[in-house]
């Protein structure tokens, strides 16, 4: 069974205004508010291909806004704002166009991505005529669809021939990225090793930060000497305890630095393995596996200093059986350099916990690289 992360929420909370303005803010139904949006935002005579490729630029982005907890990382008890300069225009209380409505009806779990990238895209968009921007201008999507394109076409168009649809995400209620309780000397688990890639990835910003040597999901003295210089940095109580407040300024940095609310993104990561390795894999081995073995190993060295970097390039040489041994003898596997089924599954969730900084984030992908089709926004996951 494959798993589409991250998720759609059932609601979405709305600012009617600025982000710092004294405005109400409204919670309402997910589907509700892009029908809003998308009917405050085009005109329902357009072409269904444009309208197609407008709703979807305004899923993502709103996605986008919820994945990243952009506002929700400031302090705000908001999800987006109604603010056309920084978000989309919402209009409380509007009527809803049918066309527009009933393709919403069909696409409001559907979404955009940059193939191998996690988050949904921060899919900007302007009308094109009295506003420009790098993203999708809504005037053009509507003469691109006279032209006889289809809405992918059309994404493609402005976005770049790397995006992807991502079709029936899972819908859920909205769960906040802190674990819950404050992360101290002695925690452990996937919350601790979430930490770890957060302030080692900052710490490339800011190199005060001293680098954690081994993710490994235990909060030792390493982490807690990083969270003190972390809290110290950022003027919080530098007591290395990973409360509430210290939590959401990493969430906040680590979105910022690795731009994940911008059109072009550093972006989340994820690769599509097989959990079972077709044959073993040894130095002489070429091919797809070995590129996903290489990517694994990559992502793995980055946070263990006893692992040697290697070059993605779907040969298996020296360099890749060298990084195999290191990463064997550090797992604590036989160090021979031939990957079977206990070395690959060892890196596998070595790698998907380091790529998983977000609880919504640990994709288990089976097959291949996934790729959007050339026909109206179809994706086979």
């Amino acid at each position: 069974m494959v798993t589409v992360l991250p998720f759609v929420p059932q609601y979405i909370t709305v600012h009617l205004g600025s982000p710092s303005s004294n405005a109400p803010n409204v919670t309402v139904p997910f589907i509700d508010y892009v029908k809003n949006v998308a009917s405050s935002e085009v005109y329902p005579t357009w072409e269904e291909s444009a309208l197609t490729a407008n709703i979807l630029a305004i899923i993502s982005f709103a996605l986008n806004r919820i994945y990243t907890e952009f506002y929700r990382s400031q302090g705000y008890p908001f999800d987006i704002t109604s603010s056309t300069a920084i978000d989309q225009k919402f209009i409380n209380g509007r009527n809803y166009f049918s066309s527009i409505s009933n393709i919403v009806d069909r696409i409001f779990n559907d979404y955009i991505r940059r193939m191998g990238f996690v988050e949904p895209l921060a899919a900007k968009f302007c009308n094109g005529t009295t506003v420009t921007c790098e993203g999708l201008s809504q005037w053009g999507s509507q003469n691109l669809a006279q032209r006889g394109l289809n809405s992918v076409q059309i994404l493609r168009n402005y976005y770049g021939n790397s995006i992807e649809i991502v079709n029936d995400a899972p819908l859920r209620g909205y769960t906040p990225s802190y674990p819950g309780t404050p992360l101290r000397r002695g925690s452990r688990g996937p919350n601790v090793v979430r930490l770890q890639v957060m302030l080692n990835r900052i710490g490339r910003n800011y190199p005060a930060i001293p680098r954690i040597a081994s993710v490994d999901g235990i909060f030792g003295p390493q982490t807690e000497n990083a969270v003190r210089s972390f809290q110290q940095i950022f003027s919080l109580q530098d007591d290395g305890i990973v409360g509430k407040a210290t939590w959401y300024r990493l969430v906040r940095l680590y979105v910022g630095v690795t731009k994940l609310s911008e059109l072009e993104s550093e972006g989340q990561r994820f690769y599509a393995v097989n959990w079972q390795v077709p044959s073993t894999l040894e130095n002489g081995s070429r091919g797809q596996s070995v590129s996903q073995l290489q990517f694994m190993l990559r992502a793995v060295s980055e946070y263990i200093n006893d692992i040697p970097p290697v070059t993605e390039d779907g040969i298996f040489g020296q360099q890749t059986q060298n990084a195999v041994i290191a990463f064997q003898r550090f797992a604590g596997l036989t160090p021979d350099g031939i990957v079977g089924p206990a070395t690959w599954k060892a890196l596998y969730d070595r790698a998907s916990a380091i790529l998983g900084v977000n609880n919504r984030l640990v994709p288990q992908y089976r097959g291949t690289p996934l790729r959007a089709g050339d026909s109206d926004y179809q994706e086979v996951l």
